[in-house]
């Protein structure tokens, strides 16, 4: 098993970064190779530290003086992260690896950040006594991430406009070419809900779908709901999927104020994951 990524060689960049963001038509780009900038923006992620606390390289023509300033290279990652560069990139990853992917099952979860500065699509969860933000990603049954909703404020529950979710998700999958039809849904007993299996039925996917008993006391009349037991235990996929993501550290407490810059670094987690096994060294 591959290592999740935490930089990339300059061919690397080339061949799977450079060509889905946005970069300067002519004149003046920037003072250091973008593949260094993207480096220090996948650093920052990784470890979970400051930009201020970047480990700058030395300028070669003045050793005296960081080769680049932290604010440039936090400039660097707004942009990036505001006109989509970021999601390009990781959709750019799903066809990379489109012959790999096992479109079998679909498994999605939901995953709940702590935000110690608050922030857009940040509100009040009481589970985790905390403010939160949540993000369901959409995993094949290797674990590969192949769909996702925009970050939910921490205060709805999973089942919050999962139609409008799942709906996007699924047109966003078909874009990219993937072949859906007969799959499994798998999800929990909080994606439990008429909209949700309703659309899987549309578009020609299996809801496998835990019931979820909301306090009912009796039975549910009518007949039983499609389960599968051993194909629902694939969701271990989804969980080991989550857990990489959690190495990402600046995912795991959100510091970004702007819902944008969250979520741009979500899509650089989901691109090294994604790309584990291509960028892993030989």
């Amino acid at each position: 098993m591959s290592t999740i990524p935490t930089s990339i060689t300059k061919e690397q960049f080339e061949q799977h970064i450079r060509p889905f963001i946005s970069t300067a038509k002519r004149g003046y780009e920037c003072k250091v190779p973008l593949y260094k900038v993207f480096n220090y923006i996948l650093y920052r992620y990784y470890t979970g530290c400051q930009w201020q606390s970047l480990p700058i390289q030395p300028d070669t023509e003045d050793p005296s003086r960081p080769e680049i300033s932290p604010d440039a290279v936090a400039y660097h990652h707004r942009k990036w992260s505001r006109d989509g560069s970021y999601e390009r990139v990781w959709q750019g990853s799903i066809v990379t690896i489109i012959d790999d992917l096992d479109l079998s099952v679909l498994n999605q979860d939901g995953s709940h950040a702590i935000a110690k500065k608050g922030g857009e699509s940040v509100s009040y969860q009481r589970r985790k006594r905390a403010k939160t933000t949540n993000i369901l990603p959409i995993t094949e049954h290797n674990g590969y991430i192949v769909a996702s909703t925009e970050l939910v404020a921490g205060n709805h529950n999973d089942a919050w406009q999962l139609k409008a979710h799942l709906q996007a998700a699924i047109k966003q999958m078909k874009q990219l070419g993937l072949k859906l039809a007969g799959a499994y849904f798998n999800a929990d007993p909080g994606f439990d809900t008429k909209e949700a299996r309703k659309t899987c039925f549309n578009h020609g996917l299996v809801p496998n779908i835990k019931a979820n008993k909301r306090n009912r006391k009796r039975t549910k009349r009518g007949p039983k709901r499609l389960f599968d037991e051993a194909v629902y235990k694939d969701r271990f996929a989804s969980e080991r999927t989550f857990a990489w993501i959690d190495k990402f550290r600046a995912l795991l407490l959100r510091f970004d104020r702007k819902a944008a810059c969250f979520l741009g670094g979500h899509h650089i987690a989901f691109t090294m994951i994604n790309l584990r096994h291509v960028l892993a060294p030989l």
